[in-house]
């Protein structure tokens, strides 16, 4: 585990909330210099904390209405393997390994019903996936994968 002082955990914080800021102007933010801010944020990469930078996008906005959460069930000690191919569908958003009744847990989100009954009809056709039970989610109460409330 990577230890993290506080300018890292200031730094952190402001990069979730706006990543293209410069580095003159999170310095400013976080009341630092500009030098201190180049130098955590070096680290913080070469530490793997930050692995990269990108923007969030508003899925419905773009014409995903549809996200799914299927649980999948696997044959014959293949889950890695499975998994590994899920990962690779561009529709998938997260594949989790989980305990409990079902062996994977995948989230991925469609522009239409046929693309969901497509993509179902592909998990049920890979090798060693026993079986699947996808979950139509309804409303979206929350969804952020940032973890700025815990840093």
């Amino acid at each position: 585990m990577f230890a993290l002082d506080e300018i890292d955990r200031k730094l952190l914080r402001e990069l979730l909330t706006d990543s293209k800021r410069s580095y003159r102007e999170l310095a400013r933010s976080i009341g630092v210099s500009t030098a201190t801010v180049i130098n955590h944020v070096q680290r913080l990469e070469s530490a793997g904390v930050i692995t990269d930078y990108t923007v969030l996008l508003d899925g419905e906005r773009l014409g995903y209405e549809l996200t799914v959460i299927t649980e999948i069930t696997v044959s014959k000690g293949k889950l890695l393997e499975v998994q590994e191919e899920i990962a690779k569908i561009p529709s998938v958003c997260a594949v989790y390994d989980v305990t409990g009744l079902t062996d994977a847990m995948v989230i991925a989100k469609f522009r239409s019903r046929r693309n969901l009954s497509d993509f179902t009809k592909k998990l049920l056709a890979m090798p060693n996936v026993e079986r699947t039970n996808t979950h139509v989610v309804l409303t979206t109460m929350k969804e952020d994968f940032r973890l700025l409330q815990n840093i």
